[in-house]
């Protein structure tokens, strides 16, 4: 089979599952779509994780470039599936370069829903869900969502998320709440740090979290380019308490989210990562693919969109700071996984029952039968 990945959260939660369809047998083409060409943002947790590309293809221009990417690479490698994870551009077009080519595909972290019209990875999701002839989902509620959107119950299979098999694979614990000081910021949403206004209030909000205690906020090289461009990098670098620096390495970023008493964050996988460690989290989005830390009060959903939202994220953050709040989310169970996705997926992917739901088989109606007469 063929796995495509291009970002580092992509690298983080296909490296186990990887691991795991290699040790069961399976032939595996790791391919590196080039999203991401920053040794610290890719390179380096690749080789941290063990996951080494067999084929790395220069960076794209675009979705269109990537699509193109992947119908050329296809036909040579001889796979009879392509699994890929997420919501970045290289789902949808290696999901629409196997459909082109006859060649089944397979989504892993399928059915998460934000339901935000204007997010890009929604749609990617979507493309994902039309096209995949298995939908590998992280827990029962991303499973509920793709039944709701008429996927068939026999091609859903509730996995876990695989973000779990690296954090217990790497050994990493959480720190007791007694032992944890200060606030993790990171941000990187188009939505959030392009436009000049909403950055403005991202930096307020930063500068506010420094009464829970000390603020490390490893800044996202996009996020980076517009302080510079909007003349605030200067107003960010000169707040009290708090510790602007490079995005970390991944063990590093683990370690300062485990540290830490609340987490700030624009990011999908710190959602995961905190449940794991019993972090709280204020998400500066106003929706979420993950909403099973929002129905457990562990996580807070409030934009930066007006200066009401902006106060907001700071109550929350210093109610979520607070003893009890720290106490109760620390005995929370994860509801992303158990640390065995991979082991599951390469266990199901084993299966010849399987095997029937992987056809590409054009359907005959030519005999008059409605295709909804044969679903009841």
């Amino acid at each position: 089979m063929l796995v495509p990945f291009g970002t580092r959260p992509e690298v983080i939660k296909l490296a186990p599952v990887v691991h795991a369809l290699r040790a069961a047998g399976h032939r595996v083409t790791a391919v590196d779509t080039g999203q991401h060409q920053d040794a610290v943002m890719s390179g380096d947790i690749q080789r941290t994780l063990g996951l080494a590309p067999d084929l790395r293809l220069p960076k794209p221009n675009g979705l269109g470039a990537l699509v193109t990417a992947a119908a050329a690479v296809l036909p040579d490698q001889g796979a009879d599936l392509v699994l890929a994870l997420g919501d970045t551009h290289t789902v949808p077009a290696y999901a629409l370069a196997a459909r082109g080519a006859g060649i089944p595909f397979a989504h892993l972290e399928a059915g998460l829903r934000s339901f935000n019209p204007r997010s890009l990875e929604e749609v990617n999701r979507r493309v994902a869900a039309a096209t995949a002839q298995l939908h590998f989902a992280p827990t029962d509620r991303a499973a509920a969502f793709l039944r709701a959107e008429g996927v068939p119950v026999e091609r859903i299979f509730v996995v876990g998320n695989p973000v779990i098999d690296t954090l217990r694979a790497k050994g990493v614990r959480p720190v007791p709440a007694a032992d944890r000081a200060g606030v993790l910021v990171t941000a990187h949403r188009a939505s959030n740090v392009d436009d000049p206004a909403r950055l403005a209030r991202l930096v307020d909000v930063v500068g506010r979290l420094a009464a829970i205690g000390p603020v490390r906020f490893p800044v996202h090289p996009r996020t980076r380019a517009r302080l510079h461009e909007h003349g605030l990098a200067g107003r960010l670098a000169a707040l009290t308490g708090v510790t602007c620096e490079d995005p970390l390495p991944y063990d590093d970023l683990l370690t300062a989210l485990a540290r830490a008493r609340v987490v700030v964050t624009d990011s999908g996988g710190l959602q995961e990562e905190a449940a794991y460690l019993g972090v709280p989290v204020v998400v500066l989005r106003r929706s979420t693919p993950r909403w099973e830390g929002v129905e457990a009060g562990t996580a807070v959903l409030t934009g930066i969109t007006s200066n009401a939202e902006a106060d907001r994220a700071v109550a929350a953050a210093h109610h979520l700071s607070t003893p009890a709040e720290l106490s109760r989310v620390a005995a929370l169970p994860c509801p992303y996984g158990d640390g065995h996705t991979g082991a599951r997926v390469a266990a199901l992917l084993a299966d010849p029952a399987l095997d029937a739901l992987l056809t590409l088989d054009e359907p005959d109606h030519t005999d008059g039968t409605l295709p909804w007469e044969l679903a009841s």
